[in-house]
């Protein structure tokens, strides 16, 4: 669990949300916001996916090797 909530693209992309948060605080909301939030739900969609297709290849490894060892 520490690897995912310490993984590189999850701390940017919480420090990239506070900052996009604290810089959208005083500023009218504009077109280029709107783009701005959007590339961070996609950056974050994206992590997400990253973390889960990390542990599913986990998990596979471990079905295999197990699998392996009934074999024998």
């Amino acid at each position: 669990m520490r690897n995912y909530l310490f993984g590189s693209g999850l701390i940017s992309a919480v420090t990239s949300g506070v900052a996009l948060l604290r810089g959208s605080k005083d500023t009218p909301f504009t077109w280029r916001a709107v783009l701005a939030w959007i590339s961070w739900g996609i950056s974050v969609a994206l992590v997400i996916g990253a973390i889960v297709d990390m542990r599913r290849e986990r998990e596979s490894e471990a079905v295999a090797r197990i699998a392996e060892k009934k074999r024998r």
